[in-house]
């Protein structure tokens, strides 16, 4: 077929298949070039936001004074022995004078393999020694939650307050009583 056509076709064909041939490179090319400017664009703004996250020892410090500490729960008793020590040390830091913990039926726990453990305590105090207390509650490493606050302020003294309190921890639940 190619012996019937004249010199000049075949190479008009040639330089048509070259052409096509040359688009299609061409096509791919800028398709590839534009996938490598948003990789690398990409790239630059997660290495920006890892130098962002990277901070010197005085700034990490920092943020993890402001961080509540916090303990893996253990085994019921344990845990609520350990729970009621630090509030009562908490309590004494504080300045204040407390009736014993009680334990109280916590809510459902959010987590499968904890359970939540609540502890209840009532008494008396200056507004101010509660406010101390509210802000140091964070170094409790076992506290997961204050579930319940009640105030009341006397009359004659609006600084003198009786309260009542509810904490609650996890603890770890047995294998098979999930």
């Amino acid at each position: 077929m190619l012996e019937k056509l004249s010199e000049k076709d075949v190479k008009t064909l040639k330089m048509g298949g070259i052409g096509v041939v040359a688009i299609l490179i061409i096509t791919v090319g800028l398709s590839g070039l534009e996938y490598w400017t948003k990789a690398r664009e990409s790239y630059k703004a997660l290495n920006q936001q890892l130098k962002d996250l990277d901070t010197d020892k005085r700034k990490q410090s920092g943020l993890l004074s402001i961080v509540p500490v916090l303990e893996m729960p253990v085994d019921k008793e344990t845990q609520k022995v350990l729970l009621r020590e630090e509030m009562v040390q908490q309590f004494d830091d504080a300045r204040i004078t407390g009736q014993p913990w009680l334990e109280v039926s916590g809510k459902t726990s959010p987590l499968p393999q904890y359970k939540l453990l609540g502890l209840k305590s009532s008494g008396s105090c200056r507004l101010s020694q509660m406010f101390t207390l509210l802000a140091n509650l964070k170094e409790n490493p076992y506290l997961v939650a204050i579930e319940e606050l009640r105030i009341k302020c006397d009359a004659q003294n609006p600084q003198q307050i009786d309260f009542d309190i509810t904490v609650s921890t996890f603890f770890k639940s047995e294998r098979g009583k999930l």
